[in-house]
């Protein structure tokens, strides 16, 4: 990647041309860059799972305690976070509470894919802002960099406000306008001058 920086704690936005429909109109938190490659979590296509149901799948809970869950933990968002490895785990959240297993990705966003974090939101003693993601993104070595100059995807640095705040139905243009770009002016195609 030479001198370029590396994009962890950024998005990615697809771009109208981006060729791989899984990703059509994606917003991808990057948690992992590097010259080995790449890791991101989608963060505006909902799972179908609620987070109380993934707690009785896991046997965190059962039936009848999963009704007497902290509204945050009845409420914790969950996402399609890619198609890699979709049986997987992952919480993106807030500084305020980690466990042993949690990863710093910036000074206030940390990820942690272990069951202690499930546990602590489930008893109400989570991260004041949270979501899960059941899945993620991936590219090899170069591959992103490649997909990015191809114009399959703009990128910008993530904050925490863009990140957990917002209707998701409405994050892809949310993120856009943030930038100051209209989502109906983007092109399908890369320029290069």
């Amino acid at each position: 990647m030479g001198d370029a920086p590396y994009l962890e704690n950024h998005f990615l936005i697809a771009m109208p041309g981006m060729r791989d429909e899984r990703f059509a109109r994606s917003v991808i938190y990057l948690c992992a860059h590097s010259e080995e490659g790449a890791m991101g979590l989608i963060i505006n296509q909902p799972q179908q799972l609620a987070f109380p149901d993934i707690l009785v799948q896991l046997g965190i809970l059962d039936q009848k305690e999963a009704i007497r869950l902290p509204r945050e933990a009845r409420e914790l968002p969950v996402r399609n976070g890619g198609p890699v490895d979709r049986s997987r785990g992952f919480v993106l959240h807030s500084e305020d509470v980690t466990v042993e297993s949690s990863m710093p990705v910036s000074n206030h966003i940390y990820l942690t894919a272990t069951v202690d974090m499930l546990r602590a939101i489930s008893l109400g003693r989570g991260p004041r802002q949270a979501m899960m993601a059941l899945g993620y993104a991936g590219w090899g070595a170069g591959q992103l960099e490649t997909e990015i100059g191809e114009n399959g995807w703009l990128t910008c640095p993530a904050t925490p406000e863009l990140l957990f705040e917002g209707d998701v139905d409405r994050k892809y243009e949310g993120i856009l306008a943030a930038l100051g770009i209209d989502a109906t002016h983007l092109s399908h195609f890369a320029g290069h001058a």
